[in-house]
């Protein structure tokens, strides 16, 4: 069985207080692939949903990963809703601080309620067939 590493969700205390150094944060109408230097150097990326229906993030996220290659934390901020976490995820994402008010404990457990996936994602290219999808 292949064991995933999760979406790490914060609050916003727990946001403030992650005090990785250096930090990029880009609006999201900004080109990633104008910042490729920018992005080398950080050790963690935010990108920011400014409503839950702007998807740009989710775009930026995979050309972060994916074509520039970022290892780094790429945190989600703004409006992150407990139903965008799966995609959050599979676009990328390493953290997200979920929106005030969001019960954490409930949005892991709904992030575990999908523990398998059959295609590729953003992160791993190859189908993740880890865990038990019987649930």
């Amino acid at each position: 069985m292949t064991t995933v590493a999760r979406i790490r969700l914060l609050d916003t205390q727990g946001h403030a207080a992650d005090a990785a150094t250096p930090v990029l944060a880009l609006p999201n109408d900004a080109d990633p692939l104008a910042y490729a230097v920018e992005i080398e150097g950080a050790a963690r990326v935010e990108l920011h949903f400014p409503a839950f229906t702007d998807g740009r993030a989710y775009s930026q996220a995979y050309l972060v990963r994916r074509r520039l290659g970022f290892k780094g934390d790429l945190r989600a901020t703004g409006e992150v809703l407990v139903d965008q976490l799966q995609q959050m995820e599979r676009m990328g994402f390493s953290s997200a601080v979920l929106k005030g008010g969001t019960d954490g404990e409930e949005a892991q457990r709904q992030l575990e309620r999908f523990a398998a996936f059959y295609q590729g994602d953003a992160v791993r290219s190859a189908p993740y067939l880890g865990g038990d999808p019987a649930g």
